[in-house]
């Protein structure tokens, strides 16, 4: 019988213990800004939700100065899956370890086992607030955590930016096994990007920028940021390319699965179904192929070894 095993990861940080201790408590800085309720005090409860996705409510049950830190799971619901309390009753712990110029963050979710649904989206997603969002707050005071998200309700992309869209259109969908903010991180910084599409280029993570991407010496496209909403979407329009590009758009859909993400991408506006529109949709998927490596295992396929 395989022994059910507790999720446990950890991080070493060059700071103090009241350092890494400070940093934990404030939830907001580095696991998500849609927290409601006081995080630094015993028997404190506060509440978490992602979107619709995801939702639970977490008491301070432990909390010893720069040594230990512990949350239980009081409530809990997941859009996703049959059975949508699976953390209800388990505990989230932050044991701090002093090793003398350095500090060691041991991260458990006791009752967060591989038999689980939700095990290897949560998995992937603790993996990531922890050693890069946590990890990056404890050193600089800027982690990853999700923004806060706006009390108006968003209109569908569809309503929002392409009311009169018309056209052929490309359509990929894959399933990633990593985080939906890993993803979207990959889609959206200029690391990320050359990670996968082109070494060459030049972005910025902001509505209203100008994304420039090279391919060789001679030839290069260039894509408007129209929307970024973390972590579920990012739409571009294509201001400078080839002929037929010009004009479309390009909308990366992200959505949480229980083994991590699923993308959705559409690339619309094309005129007709044409040699390049053909063209395109084979380099989007040899391109996607390589976004996938590159997010499950920190190396790509970008230009020009993408179709290898």
């Amino acid at each position: 019988m395989m022994e059910k095993l507790d999720f446990t990861t950890e991080i070493i940080v060059a700071a103090k213990p009241h350092e890494v201790f400070e940093a934990i408590k404030d939830v907001r800085g580095w696991w998500s800004q849609n927290i409601e309720g006081s995080t630094d005090a015993l028997n404190e409860v506060f509440a978490y939700h992602y979107q619709d996705i995801h939702q639970c409510e977490l008491k301070i049950t432990e909390i010893q100065p720069n040594v230990r830190i512990v949350w239980q799971v009081l409530t809990n619901n997941f859009k996703f899956g049959v059975d949508k309390q699976e953390w209800v009753g388990s505990h989230v712990i932050f044991d701090i370890i002093d090793l003398g110029d350095k500090t060691q963050v041991k991260f458990t979710h006791r009752g967060l086992t591989p038999d689980m649904e939700c095990y290897e989206v949560c998995h992937a997603a603790w993996t990531y607030y922890i050693h890069e969002s946590l990890n990056q707050f404890i050193m600089n005071g800027q982690g990853l955590a999700t923004p806060k998200e706006s009390p108006i309700a968003t209109p569908k992309i569809s309503e929002e930016l392409l009311p009169e869209q018309a056209g052929k259109s490309i359509y990929h969908r894959l399933l990633i096994k990593v985080s939906v903010e890993k993803v979207y991180r990959a889609i959206t910084t200029q690391e990320g990007l050359a990670g996968w599409w082109t070494p060459d280029t030049n972005a910025v993570a902001a509505v209203g920028s100008v994304l420039r991407f090279g391919f060789g010496p001679d030839y290069f496209k260039e894509m408007e940021v129209l929307a970024l909403r973390p972590y579920s979407l990012v739409v571009w329009k294509c201001k400078a390319g080839y002929e037929e590009w010009i004009g479309t758009t390009l909308t990366f859909e992200l959505t949480p699965h229980q083994k991590g993400c699923t993308l959705l991408f559409h690339h619309d506006g094309w005129a007709n179904f044409s040699g390049e529109f053909a063209s395109c949709s084979y380099d989007w998927a040899l391109f996607f192929r390589s976004l996938k490596f590159f997010c499950e295992t920190g190396k790509g396929f970008p230009y020009p070894d993408f179709n290898v």
